[in-house]
């Protein structure tokens, strides 16, 4: 670590600064709160006109409007990716092309003919993933003798059972329930066309299954006996009981968790199971879509879910870096607002930790079943600087529960404690997606760093959530992302954590990490980790810079206490690529869903994390 004058005038810096917190002041809600478009891909709105089809409920307009913004994600190639620069992927593409024909494009049209190619040269439907395939199934395009086979009978399974629904992820949960439902119907209505163009005729090429996957391969073949003739009683009864499990989960803005693939399912599973489309459970979760709808001159697309809580604390967090102090009418109000969302309610969570009180926040406007550890911290992080007269109950309340949420390991998942039983990520169903939730390093950080911030990094639970920290750092000096790419989004995330809590910045765990950092630094100064690193080791801190990803390194290295040219380069980035506007462009996704399958593109992530980072830096250098 060596002092160094900086590279360029700090009042440039500064002015950098001001023009992105005006930004972000003038993008808030009249309510108190902030919230980004949550980009995704294709497959949100090519399976909302499927699941407007499968109900009878789809219009003209919709349809044109959702193929207008289809079409205007085609790539060259004819294919659709699963995130800006990735490379085509064959069930986006399949799903698309779907919708497209709904839409009444013609098969051979230049730009259909072009995926199709794809489609086929890849291995076409055969190839595709099992949702996509559930899709085709629900319309005649599928068999469902080919599909797993997941029985209803699931529910009856206690919780220490293995396999039992609360082994899967939250996220994973809500779609299971409803697809066991489906999966008893086997539902067909047919579509006025055929995709036999999308066939190959070859049987899709299958993984060798070792071990478990042997055993579960035998299991889906003595389920899908069963399926062919199933105990009537238990099958009713069984039904009826993930029936109501369904209806008792619907959130107040008729979603499911606040996000895409439990709603539409459930919807789906639901109108299976008698209620029509004007039942009022039908209606609420039909026009609760509405406000995931966003339509612009591109055409009509759908958020896979909305981060209003998420956004708000990093905002607020974000202003407060840049020194807009504590009381400032803008940060009271979103406290108000924030504190106004506490989930103070049991949820799935209690399955796992049934003596742990409520507390803490989840990620959508409406989801009082589903509060997360990530959330929580970072809701805390920002309650505890502002000066609102009721933050104070509601801090300890989540302190808590987020407390009461590690796991035995000691380290923290995001919705579920001890979420760690590998069996059902073997189903020969899971072949898209993560469907368990164990700790994650970004996540453990975050908590880390709000248990100490309110004096409790002496307690245990926040000592051995550091050691497990220390234990998940990779041999090369950087820490895996679960939910922000990649190693970039862990390391910013881990680094700030350990040095609040008492690692010194001249550890070799933080030496390490910040030569990580400073060997994979692009050339022009900033840094990026593309998507594919998820899969491909190659691509491990490698990418086209992007905003926040060059802020997540920076936020790093400031913690570090480094005053090298690696982070001068950086703010350099920073200042040099802001637009007029105060804002930076960003088309790269730096979120992520799920690791190697679905990304988001958080389009606050290129404000709230440079503000943060600039003001830090300017703090840290003027001291």
């Amino acid at each position: 670590m060596t002092t160094l004058q900086t590279s360029h005038p700090a009042a440039r810096t500064r002015a950098a600064l001001d023009a992105a917190t005006g930004h972000l002041l003038d993008l808030r809600s009249p309510r108190g709160w902030w919230k980004g478009e949550l980009q995704t891909n294709v497959t949100m709105d090519a399976e909302d006109l499927l699941l407007r089809e499968f109900l009878g409920v789809r219009t003209p307009r919709e349809t044109a409007e959702a193929a207008r913004w289809i079409r205007s994600q085609q790539r060259e190639d004819g294919t659709w990716a699963n995130f800006h620069g990735g490379p085509g992927d064959l069930s986006t593409t399949v799903e698309a092309y779907a919708a497209l024909r709904l839409a009444g494009d013609a098969p051979d049209g230049p730009h259909m003919r072009a995926a199709r190619e794809f489609v086929r040269r890849e291995g076409g439907i055969e190839a595709s993933r099992v949702f996509t395939r559930i899709w085709l199934a629900m319309f005649g395009q599928w068999s469902w003798d080919d599909l797993p086979v997941l029985p209803p009978e699931l529910m009856f399974l206690p919780p220490w059972f293995p396999l039992n629904v609360y082994d899967w992820a939250c996220w994973a949960r809500q779609t299971i329930v409803p697809l066991t439902v489906v999966s008893a119907h086997r539902p067909v209505r047919p579509l006025p066309f055929d995709l036999a163009e999308l066939r190959t005729g070859r049987p899709a090429a299958r993984r060798p299954a070792p071990g478990w996957e042997t055993f579960f391969t035998a299991l889906d073949r003595a389920l899908h006996r069963y399926e062919r003739r199933p105990l009537p009683g238990l099958r009713r009864a069984a039904l009826r009981r993930a029936v109501e499990w369904i209806v008792t989960r619907q959130e107040a803005d008729g979603s499911w968790g606040g996000i895409q693939p439990p709603w539409v399912y459930s919807l789906i599973a639901l109108n299976l199971a008698g209620y029509d489309v004007d039942h009022p459970v039908m209606r609420d979760g039909l026009r609760g879509l509405a406000r995931f709808t966003i339509e612009d001159e591109q055409g009509r697309r759908l958020e896979a879910c909305q981060s209003p809580v998420w956004d708000t604390a990093l905002a607020m967090s974000a202003l407060l870096d840049a020194g807009t102090p504590g009381d400032h009418p803008a940060l009271v109000q979103a406290a108000g607002w924030l504190l106004g969302e506490e989930v103070r309610g049991p949820g799935d969570w209690s399955v796992r930790r049934p003596s742990l009180p409520p507390g803490g926040w989840a990620f959508e406007f409406d989801n009082d079943g589903y509060p997360d550890t990530d959330d929580t911290a970072e809701v805390i992080l920002a309650l505890r600087r502002v000066a609102h007269p009721d933050a104070r109950p509601a801090i300890e309340r989540g302190v808590r529960w987020m407390s009461g949420m590690a796991t035995r390991d000691g380290g923290f998942g995001a919705f579920d404690a001890d979420n760690t039983r590998t069996l059902c990520t073997k189903l020969p169903f899971c072949d898209f997606g993560a469907v368990i939730d164990p700790p994650s390093a970004d996540v453990t950080a975050h908590v880390v760093e709000a248990l100490v911030a309110e004096g409790r990094g002496g307690e245990a639970v926040t000592r051995r959530a550091v050691t497990w920290l220390l234990k998940a750092q990779e041999p090369d000096g950087s820490w895996y992302g679960r939910w922000g790419a990649n190693h970039v989004y862990g390391t910013g995330s881990v680094v700030p954590a350990l040095v609040a809590a008492g690692i010194r910045p001249g550890a070799a765990c933080v030496r390490r990490a910040v030569a990580w950092l400073e060997a994979h630094q692009n050339e022009d100064g900033g840094w990026g980790e593309d998507l594919r690193s998820y899969d491909d080791p190659a691509w491990v801190g490698r990418g086209a810079s992007t905003a926040s990803q060059t802020a997540w390194a920076l936020l790093a290295l400031i913690a570090a206490g480094e005053r090298s040219p690696a982070l001068e380069r950086g703010v350099a980035w920073l200042v040099d690529h802001q637009n007029d506007d105060g804002t930076w462009d960003e088309p790269y996704f730096t979120g992520t869903g799920f690791p190697g399958d679905f990304y988001i593109n958080y389009h606050l992530y290129r404000l709230v994390f440079p503000i943060s980072a600039l003001g830090r830096y300017l703090r840290a250098v003027e001291s």
